[in-house]
């Protein structure tokens, strides 16, 4: 398997930012292959907006032949995953350790 790369998120995912943090992320697979641990730990805020920009981004993944994984979520984006269920389609993992060990590094 392919190392995955990392792609940090920073600040709030809401209706206005979202169309920007999909084209970015969509970019990032396109140039740096289809596995990929989105860092959440600087991300404060997450709306649907930034539930849907997750969601594209695990469907390209996976479409692409790989996987998304996402590390180190702040408590209330973690929550925010887990209340509406994105933690059974996206793995969250805790540090870099954890998400490296879902591709098996």
């Amino acid at each position: 398997m392919s190392t995955p790369f990392s792609f940090t998120v920073t600040g709030r995912i809401d209706a206005a930012s979202a169309p920007q943090v999909e084209r970015d992320l969509l970019a990032a697979i396109e140039q740096s292959g289809p596995h990929l641990i989105i860092e959440l730990s600087q991300l404060s805020y997450m709306s649907s907006a930034g539930l849907r920009v997750m969601l594209v981004a695990a469907k390209r993944a996976r479409a692409d032949g790989g996987k998304a994984v996402i590390q180190a979520a702040q408590p209330a984006v973690a929550e925010v995953l887990r209340m509406s269920g994105f933690d059974r389609v996206i793995p969250l993992a805790p540090n870099e350790d954890a998400a490296r060990a879902h591709f098996g590094q």
